[in-house]
């Protein structure tokens, strides 16, 4: 009997999708983007953001490959430019020259910029579009990873629910370290990526 869920690609996603997305690093700029709001409107705010991230990673992730073929992109392209991104996203963290983005009165923060380019980046949607090519296209793939965004996506709503005693747990010096480990991982990641890419490119070739 065929597996119902493929472990390792969900393992795989959901490890790279919390790394890049990184719960712990997003409370201090929720806080900062939902200081004037009461609880009521933080526990909303944290709701809008988590669901227009998913929305925008699902979309990615059903229509993807469509957009590669029309483009005319490869997936081992895909891969060496995704690796490259989220190398220049690992950099910003370990330096801790991340930009982070204030709050306008002009535009929900939830939408924008929480929602995205915050959670539902750039690398985070490479990252969704790649793991769809991992899959094979099999149910237990897409499975492990419709499961896997939807973890994230919970460990993100959480984080950003509870903010404020996340936040008092950790402290600045926890949540700089967490940042701090993190773009290392997503370093490792980047490279690992580009080391496909290139393999990919050869054999190709």
């Amino acid at each position: 009997m065929a597996a119902v869920i493929d472990g390792t690609l969900f393992l795989t996603t959901f490890l790279t999708l919390f790394v890049i997305m990184d719960p712990a690093g997003t409370v201090p700029v929720f806080l900062a983007l939902t200081s004037t709001m009461t609880a009521k409107q933080r526990a909303r705010a944290a709701i809008q953001a988590v669901a227009v991230a998913f929305g925008v990673i699902v979309a990615f992730v059903l229509f993807g490959k469509y957009i590669l073929t029309f483009l005319g992109i490869s997936v081992p392209a895909l891969q060496a430019s995704g690796g490259l991104l989220l190398l220049l996203v690992a950099m910003d963290l370990l330096t801790g020259k991340a930009e982070e983005p204030s709050a306008s009165g002009k535009v929900n923060v939830a939408l924008v910029p929480l929602g995205t380019p915050l959670l539902a980046g750039p690398g985070a949607i490479v990252a969704a579009m790649l793991a769809v090519q991992s899959s094979g296209g099999t149910v237990a793939g897409w499975v492990a990873i419709i499961l896997a965004i939807v973890a994230v996506h919970v460990c993100l709503f959480l984080a950003m629910r509870f903010s404020v005693i996340v936040h008092r747990v950790l402290g600045e010096g926890g949540t700089t370290l967490v940042t701090r480990i993190a773009g290392l991982l997503l370093a490792a990641i980047a490279v690992q990526l580009i080391a496909d890419a290139v393999r990919a490119f050869i054999l190709g070739g």
